[in-house]
């Protein structure tokens, strides 16, 4: 990987290493360790000019620690690298009745890709027990998605211009059409990331299932739901206090009359104040972007029908579809 600077690095760059807490230093000594036994990161030698330092974070989650460097001071002088990430959306329509959905998740993708040595000093990282820097790919800088795309296209260009894989990020999906072509399709692409030493996780794999979460969603070739876990955290946020922190949802019904009266606080001149019709319209906002309803997938075989609608408050428009499953015809939203 080569890391391009777009101009010159102020010495602002040169970050000293956050405290850390007895357990976080413990944490963070062994993830160093098992980091060096891997060739990832490389202790900096005594005779090395340091001049660019990111501190590391030590974050944890269901009493699981996950570490990652603080690049966000160095992605301000990276050169963005625009190769194209595949949306969600559309990997979500991707798997349009598709009957068998296996979702894989790649471990240390990122590490897969070697830094140039020009480009290792901006990536030295400092701890409490020195300085390192990266010898692979670390996650967290501005270009790494973009890389790891471009890496998962050559790696696999059969199964993508095939439709039966998808990418997002380190989430590898598998959609065919049929259970025939499952077998024969999914041993391909088991091999091919054996043959370049890629690790997926058994616990986070799942073969040949017809619904299950991807994505954020609950998907399968007929259907996308929402994911009732991440919808939960939701329910908590709290009324917002400012208008950067609004939330909306564009695909529940009767938004621009729920939300009117929100509309009104988004005025450049208007006055930010929380009305008891405001806090009402958020809340029940809140409660319907937790009960979405069950969206069908697009079947580009068939025709979709326009469905337009307008009153006082707003107007809107949704695709709809008709479509035919075990005899019986489904109409719902796209």
């Amino acid at each position: 990987m080569i890391l391009n600077i777009e101009r010159t690095y102020r010495p602002l760059l040169r970050i000293p290493a956050y405290p850390e807490s007895p357990k976080s230093r413990e944490a963070l000594e062994i993830y160093i360790k098992k980091l060096l036994d891997l060739g990832v990161i490389r202790k900096v030698g005594h005779n090395d000019q340091v001049e660019i330092t990111t501190p590391f974070i030590v974050a944890c989650n269901i009493g699981k620690s996950k570490m990652v460097g603080d690049f966000g001071a160095l992605n301000t002088y990276t050169v963005p690298d625009r190769y194209p990430i595949p949306k969600i959306q559309t990997s979500l329509t991707q798997i349009s009745h598709v009957l068998y959905i296996s979702p894989m998740d790649a471990l240390k993708v990122f590490h897969r890709n070697v830094v140039t040595p020009r480009a290792r000093k901006y990536l030295r990282i400092v701890v409490h027990c020195g300085v390192y820097e990266y010898l692979r790919m670390p996650s967290g800088i501005k270009n790494a998605p973009s890389h790891f795309q471009r890496m998962m296209n050559e790696i696999f260009p059969e199964e993508l211009s095939e439709g039966c894989l998808i990418f997002n990020i380190d989430d590898i999906i598998f959609c065919p059409k049929a259970w025939e072509e499952n077998i024969y399709r999914l041993s391909r692409v088991l091999n091919k990331i054996q043959s370049v030493n890629m690790e997926i996780s058994s616990r986070k794999c799942h073969f040949g299932f017809k619904e299950l979460k991807a994505l954020g969603h609950v998907v399968s070739g007929l259907s996308l739901g929402i994911d009732k876990s991440k919808a939960a955290a939701v329910l908590l946020k709290p009324i917002p206090q400012r208008k950067k922190k609004f939330i909306y949802r564009k695909r529940n019904k009767d938004i621009s009359s729920i939300a009117r009266p929100l509309y009104k606080l988004c005025d450049k001149d208007t006055v930010f104040e929380m009305t008891v019709d405001r806090v009402k319209a958020f809340e029940s906002l809140t409660q319907a972007l937790t009960t979405s309803p069950l969206l069908l997938m697009p079947d580009f075989k068939i025709p979709f029908e326009l469905y337009i609608d307008s009153s006082g408050d707003g107007l809107g428009a949704a695709l709809h579809q008709v479509q035919i499953i075990t005899d019986k015809p489904v109409e719902g939203p796209i």
